[in-house]
């Protein structure tokens, strides 16, 4: 479901205590994360079913907005990772700037709960700077428990990225079942409304648990994290707290004002610039680190693609599953809408291990799929994804107007293998292809062409919604267009993968 960010250490190891096999501080890592990733994704699977119920009275026409909200939202929670990495790096340090980025998300999610359209896109803009400062940094200490040589290092990172998916699996699941179990009745007898903001109020907690988890353990990190020698000083967390106070009003009006349409120019101008920057610090060195960029490049551009409709899932999935899934399981019992959301990292904590044996095995058979042919696959496990919810809605649709339960399940574990082929190789490719004074700018670039994704998930989600709400007419048509558009890029990019594999001169 995410991305970690991996720094390397001398080949010397840190001296720490050890656990099951692990420097003790990785398990703090692990709980920290994994109430951070409860906090998220609580959030995520209910911010736009949250908007129309609440703002929109459960009107459908309310999804376009509330599409366009939830793509502005994961591209900047994406896009100001950039900004807390630098910050972690140059100012404060990565243990100060976790725990101010934790206050300010649980001070967003908290906010979350007043039913007011500016305290919405308030709480949101908190949460996006406050995530900003805490996403890339705490996968960026758990490299630093080990040292570069260290065999157990991806292991360690292993079991971080199951922290990440146990958290985003619980998440739906727990409050889920809250907002449908403590469902109040419509005066207008519409449909038992869900009740959010005991999903929000969830996630404020959890992000408190994230705190103080993080606050109580630091002590097992020693210098792990802490400032560099002479920026120990408090003044210049105080400037980072002005930043913060100066960041939020701009994400809020980049919400509120600017829109996922302008926010696109926005995100596409940067991304022009990234790669402009890229391509010329390549050119100082030779044609062979050009040629390195430029397969990069390549790959930023079809991985912007998997995500546009990958992120479907907080979107114009959810408004499916509510109004066009039939829900009704075991006797009458309704399944809740939150619960899809916990599919795809349930799939990830049972098929990860999986696949990293099938790439194994193939590799010791000279078989493995080199990087951009695994990107391919990746967009075409995404594009059956959407063939299975085309085939349901053009054949499978009962008397009652809804499909069966089972496609959208099948759907998202096909999207979720696609997940699993691209997102744990994207990092490592960065760092393998980028010009060596720039990976960390790289680094940027890819999480700039996830913004990218995000963004223009929402705008097609809000172009399915239309002005009157998803329908299934309108649902099959985009989700076509969505397959049409996945399977033809996969089919491509493994076409042209031995350009880009010759493009990457020996990189796998």
């Amino acid at each position: 479901m995410d991305e970690i960010v991996r720094t390397d250490m001398g080949s010397q190891r840190p001296d720490f205590p050890q656990l099951l096999g692990h420097p003790r501080p990785l398990w703090m890592l692990f709980m920290t994360e994994f109430w951070e990733r409860f906090a998220f994704y609580s959030v995520s699977w209910a911010l736009a079913l949250y908007i129309v119920q609440q703002f929109w009275h459960g009107d459908p026409s309310g999804q376009a907005w509330a599409s366009g909200i939830f793509g502005s939202y994961t591209a900047l929670i994406y896009g100001t990772c950039i900004f807390g990495g630098w910050i972690a790096d140059r100012v404060i340090g990565y243990q100060r700037s976790i725990l101010l980025g934790a206050v300010v998300m649980a001070v967003g999610l908290f906010a979350l709960m007043l039913p007011d359209r500016t305290m919405l896109l308030l709480g949101l803009a908190l949460v996006i700077v406050g995530d900003g400062l805490f996403k890339p940094n705490i996968s960026t200490m758990v490299g630093q428990l080990y040292g570069r040589d260290d065999p157990r290092r991806d292991r360690g990172f292993t079991l971080f990225y199951m922290g990440i998916n146990a958290g985003a699996f619980v998440a739906p699941l727990l409050t889920g079942w809250l907002a449908a179990h403590f469902a109040s009745a419509s005066i207008t007898s519409a449909p038992m409304q869900q009740n959010f903001r005991l999903v929000f109020l969830a996630a404020g907690i959890g992000m408190v648990l994230s705190l103080l988890w993080f606050w109580f353990g630091r002590r097992q990190l020693g210098n792990i994290g802490r400032p560099a020698p002479g920026a120990q000083g408090l003044s210049r967390v105080a400037w980072v707290l002005l930043g913060v106070v100066v960041a939020v009003p701009v994400v809020f009006w980049l919400l509120s004002r600017v829109g996922a349409g302008g926010l696109q120019w926005v995100l596409g101008v940067l991304f022009v610039i990234v790669a402009a920057m890229l391509l010329a610090e390549a050119a100082r060195h030779d044609a062979k680190q050009t040629h390195r960029v430029i397969a990069m490049l390549i790959i930023f551009a079809f991985n912007i693609l998997f995500w546009m409709f990958y992120y479907q899932l907080g979107t114009s999935f959810n408004f499916l599953a509510e109004n066009l899934v039939d829900r009704k399981l075991f006797g009458g019992w309704v399944f809740p809408v939150g619960w899809f959301q916990s599919v795809s990292p349930l799939t990830i904590i049972v098929l990860a291990p999986l696949l990293t044996l099938a790439w194994a095995w193939l590799d010791r058979r000279r078989l493995e799929p080199s990087i951009p042919r695994k990107f391919g696959l990746g967009l075409v496990f995404n594009g059956l994804g959407f063939l299975v919810l085309m085939f349901a809605l053009a054949r499978l649709i009962g008397a009652n107007g809804l499909i069966p339960f089972w496609p959208l399940v099948l759907c998202y574990v096909m999207q979720t293998l696609g997940e699993l082929c691209l997102s744990p190789i994207g990092l490592s490719m960065v760092t393998k292809l980028a010009p060596p004074r720039l990976v960390g700018f790289a680094m940027g670039g890819w999480f700039l062409s996830l913004s990218v994704g995000g963004n223009l998930s929402g705008l097609f989600a809000t172009r399915i919604a239309g002005a009157g709400g998803m329908t299934a007419a309108s649902a099959l048509s985009g989700f076509t267009f969505g397959f049409w558009l996945l399977i033809g890029a996969g089919v491509l990019l493994l076409l042209i993968s031995p350009l880009v594999n010759r493009l990457m001169h020996g990189i796998r």
